[in-house]
């Protein structure tokens, strides 16, 4: 079956309307016609070739939410006409030891996880085609639950991957009532970083180049905010956080903030830089037993309790609806970061 999607030819091709296939559902496959898709800074990477092992045509998006069109006869989870979502994975091996303790994005089988775009994390088998498209057929067990109210569903979609990088990290190591986190980075991860923090009760440090974020970051729910260039700023927090939730894709001086841990804290990267960072020193981390670590995005369960924690708590993402015609003025813009704080494609104008 031959569906309508937008899709990258090469690395140096814009998005351009296509046709790609979508697989028969099979026993346990959920069919989902998609209403809207994020905009991730990765769907950019891939589509640019910026990353090695793109497969073209390369068909982003990894941020879907949609409605169940069909249902296999295996299929126990999902009903025809369900609100659904669909994030970063859609197989895994199933088998290994990540994936029985449900963290599938850690897969240890022979070719990791399978990804919404670009296939199998070791570049065998079929391509895969994200949700830049009219729909996807997926195995029920990588489908999600969505609870949020029909307004709301477009500023759902981020959570599918903004949403979860973010929360496995604070729920990881324990962000909540007692503890100071900070967020380095008020973009699309660190502003979903920022939301989930404050209600998860933690005291919420957000951190900035731009002073003219200061409104932006209380609104988001931080407590304070450091501008990071100001040494100042900067010393009147040494050593005193719990968690450092660090979202920033460009490098930069890690000693700064982890200088600003507490005795056995922890800075966690999710953000992937282009080039590495500076090597960050090894006395910051032995004298006060820091934690220098990483966190991928999450588990299917893991994703789950995310969805159904921000539906409770009215948490969505803050975005700006595209329509599809627009996918290259919004790469464009978001390399400048000019958007506040994700895109989301409106599926309707395919």
């Amino acid at each position: 079956m031959e569906i309508k999607a937008y899709a990258a030819q090469s690395a140096t091709s814009a998005l351009a309307p296509t046709t790609v296939p979508r697989r028969e559902v099979g026993d346990n496959d959920v069919a989902i016609d998609i209403l809207h898709c994020g905009v991730c800074h990765s769907d950019l990477h891939a589509a640019r070739g910026e990353w090695p092992g793109m497969r073209y045509p390369l068909v982003p998006g990894h941020e879907i939410v949609g409605r169940v069109s069909a249902v296999g006869a295996g299929v126990t989870k999902h009903e025809v006409g369900d609100i659904v979502g669909v994030g970063c994975m859609v197989d895994s091996c199933r088998h290994c030891h990540p994936c029985e303790e449900d963290l599938e994005q850690y897969c240890e089988g022979p070719h990791g996880f399978k990804q919404t775009y670009n296939g199998w994390l070791d570049g065998s088998g079929d391509n895969s085609y994200g949700g830049y498209s009219a729909g996807v057929t997926v195995d029920q067990h990588f489908v999600l639950k969505i609870s949020h109210q029909a307004g709301d569903l477009a500023a759902v979609a981020p959570l599918l991957c903004a949403g979860i990088t973010t929360w496995s990290p604070l729920r990881h190591w324990n962000a909540g009532p007692g503890k100071k986190v900070g967020v380095v980075g008020i973009g699309g991860l660190g502003h979903m970083g920022i939301k989930l923090a404050h209600a998860l009760g933690a005291h919420v440090v957000a951190f900035t180049t731009s002073p003219s974020k200061i409104a932006d970051a209380r609104a988001l729910g931080a407590d304070e905010l450091v501008v990071s260039r100001n040494p100042e700023e900067m010393a009147a927090h040494a050593s005193s956080f719990d968690f450092i939730l660090n979202t920033v894709a460009a490098p930069h001086n890690l000693d700064a903030f982890l200088t600003l841990l507490k005795r056995e804290g922890t800075m966690t990267m999710v953000g992937v830089p282009e080039n590495p960072h500076p090597s960050p020193s090894v006395a910051n981390l032995i004298f006060k037993r820091r934690h220098l670590a990483g966190s991928l995005i999450g588990g299917i369960a893991e994703t789950q309790e995310m969805l159904d924690f921000c539906a409770e708590h009215g948490i969505t993402a803050d975005i700006e609806p595209i329509a599809m015609q627009d996918i290259e003025t919004a790469f464009e813009r978001m390399q400048k970061s000019d958007v506040k704080y994700r895109f989301v494609i409106d599926m309707a104008t395919l």
